[in-house]
């Protein structure tokens, strides 16, 4: 049994965002149901790399759904579509605002006729003002302020579409609570998410330092701006980072390197103030000795360490700790669902639609 089984999804999502977050409900068992143009999903020619025929960029948010090819452009693609949406429980889409409507398959148009339907809009600026604006993860990240944090000298934007992943992850909650609703009532609602709210929320504590206390945050590098000693240094061979997030681990970090008592850095709050100082002793001590030298010291310490790794390491890493970071579905190897559930588990009963199937019956 699975925790979404008997869930309809008509998904008219493309690219990341929206794919991502109905990979999220078909891998707990939902049934998706993937529209595509007949020219398919961009990211079928997003490549290289290349798996199996495919980009694997494609490949990486598509698991467990059928497809259907859909041309909206047709009256008998808006025909198709419409008998898809009226089936399902939910409807994911990620157009620009006011593409549905053309076609009626806008949530206004929908709910009077289908009052359960679970109604999800992803877009990059929301419906309103920003509503012709592009929603790319590369602009978001710029105008949304994560590139004016991220990097040390010059703006710098994250090495994945890490906006898009935190959207679809939203979007996917925000259809999980919709339906708890429609539960006790039986009506469906609009769910919104777009990527600059998505943003702005998810930079956390330095979105809260702005609008909470003024602060606008500027570029550290790999430093934390309320933490200290939380950065990566060099050591003899390796980048080693260390997350030292109390005074405990930052005593039993001091004696293990053998750095005296210092009152400069007697409270986080000190070691903030004073780390340049901080990390230039520390710099210092750590240049003496490979990186995993001091990971073997001071793991058992309690001190939070690790080398940088690359994506071969942080796999291997994941297997060893017995976190099954891979997930083999038909002949493919791709990243498993993270959410780990004891009764009703995520499953893998189908890879990615090798090219979508014709309007009618979905493409198994």
């Amino acid at each position: 049994m699975s925790a979404l089984g008997g869930l309809v999804v008509a998904d008219f999502g493309r690219v990341l965002a929206a794919p991502y977050a109905t990979m999220m409900l078909a891998d707990l068992g939902a049934e998706v149901v993937k529209v595509e143009h007949p020219r398919g999903d961009e990211t079928r020619e997003w490549g290289p790399p290349h798996a199996h025929g495919h980009a694997t960029y494609y490949l990486s948010v598509n698991r467990n759904k059928e497809s259907r090819t859909i041309d909206l452009a047709t009256p008998a693609g808006v025909a198709a579509a419409r008998e898809l949406v009226l089936g399902a429980d939910v409807l994911v889409e990620n157009f620009r605002p006011g593409t549905m409507r053309r076609f009626g398959l806008d949530y206004e148009s929908l709910r009077d006729v289908h009052k359960g339907l679970v109604y999800c809009s992803v877009t990059g600026f929301g419906s309103g003002a920003g509503a012709a604006l592009p929603g790319y993860d590369l602009l978001v990240q710029a105008v949304g302020g994560l590139m004016s944090v991220t990097g040390a000298d010059e703006p710098t934007k994250v090495g994945v579409a890490l906006v898009d992943v935190l959207t679809g992850v939203h979007a996917a909650l925000g259809v999980l609570a919709a339906l708890r609703h429609r539960d006790r009532t039986g009506c469906g609602q609009r769910v919104e998410v777009d990527l600059l709210s998505v943003l702005l929320s998810g930079m956390a504590n330095q979105s809260a330092g702005y609008t909470l206390a003024g602060v606008v945050p500027g570029r550290l590098g790999n430093r934390h701006p309320s933490i200290a000693p939380y950065e990566v240094f060099p050591t003899a061979d390796a980048p080693l980072a260390l997350a030292v997030g109390n005074d405990r681990q930052f005593t039993r970090l001091c004696a293990a390197l053998d750095v005296p008592p210092d009152d400069r850095f007697a409270t986080n709050a000190l070691r903030v103030a004073h780390v340049d100082a901080l990390s230039g002793l520390l710099a210092a001590r750590l240049r003496t000795r490979p990186a995993g030298d001091w990971t073997a010291l001071l793991t058992p310490l309690g001190v939070p360490c690790g080398p940088v790794n690359d994506l071969a390491g942080a796999f291997a890493l994941a297997e060893s700790l017995g976190l099954d970071p891979v997930a083999e579905v038909g002949g493919m190897r791709l990243p498993a669902n993270p959410i780990r559930l004891s009764a009703t588990p995520a499953t893998y009963r189908r890879p990615p639609p090798d090219r979508a199937g014709p309007p009618g019956p979905a493409n198994r």
